[in-house]
């Protein structure tokens, strides 16, 4: 998987296409992510006592990895992310679009 926890992605189909929003959890053995307002359901959670108040709460469900793509500033627009190996044997991401590595 190489999109991680913080990087910018932007929703390539389905219902919430082309809505961006922040990485806020990975899921790796189910391919899935959850994006920051996008994906939201509502969830009936019972009161438990004094400390949660029960209700309705809206919150981001998981979303599948191939429905999202990283998205490069520098380029505005989507991206796929390479791997790129410097001359000191380390890996890095890189944009394909624009040839820029991402802040890790």
């Amino acid at each position: 998987m190489h999109i991680r926890k913080g990087d910018t992605v932007v929703v390539i189909t389905g219902k919430y296409k082309g809505q961006r929003g922040r990485v806020l959890r990975v899921l790796p053995k189910q391919e899935r992510l959850v994006v920051e307002g996008v994906n939201m359901m509502k969830r009936h959670t019972r009161g438990r006592g004094q400390q949660q108040q029960g209700g309705i709460v809206e919150r981001e469900a998981p979303i599948h990895m191939s429905n999202v793509m990283a998205w490069c500033d520098t380029a505005g627009r989507p991206s796929k992310i390479v791997m790129k190996r410097l001359a000191d044997g380390k890996r890095v991401r890189t944009f394909k679009a624009s040839g820029e590595t991402m802040n890790d």
